[in-house]
């Protein structure tokens, strides 16, 4: 997707990095009473750094009503599903408080782009006002 494409009404962050991918790097370990318990791996908590060090423009807004994310990931590989790197960016989204859970998520359009010299995401939220539902 050429840059010209983006809806030029929305405020587009870019976040440098190869999203990792969510599906594969959470681990079931044993809790202490017997059961197990789901942990991130260490490239999910060095990527959710990295994500938090990077954002800017969506850091802190607790988005707290329904919204579409619009995103362009651009993968180093093909090797990349962009669903599992949508739900790294949504859970990154809600660990730099941009939004306040990713659940208000109403509508995603993505698309995957291979870029293997600079793997990034760039995306904008769109707030909906409650009567466009």
């Amino acid at each position: 997707m050429a840059e010209k494409e983006f809806r030029t009404d929305l405020q587009w962050e870019t976040i440098r990095g190869q999203v990792p991918s969510k599906a594969n790097l959470y681990l079931a370990v044993p809790d202490s009473a017997g059961g197990r318990r789901i942990i991130k791996d260490e490239r999910v908590r060095d990527y959710e750094r990295s994500f938090a060090q990077q954002c800017q423009i969506y850091k802190d807004r607790h988005i707290s009503r329904p919204f579409n994310l619009h995103a362009v990931v651009y993968e180093s590989t093909w090797s990349y599903d962009i669903d599992n790197s949508l739900k790294t960016v949504l859970d990154c989204m809600q660990y730099v408080g941009a939004i306040s859970n990713d659940n208000l998520c109403i509508s995603i359009s993505a698309r995957k782009v291979i870029d293997p010299n600079n793997p990034r995401v760039m995306y904008a939220i769109e707030e909906l006002e409650p009567r466009l539902l």
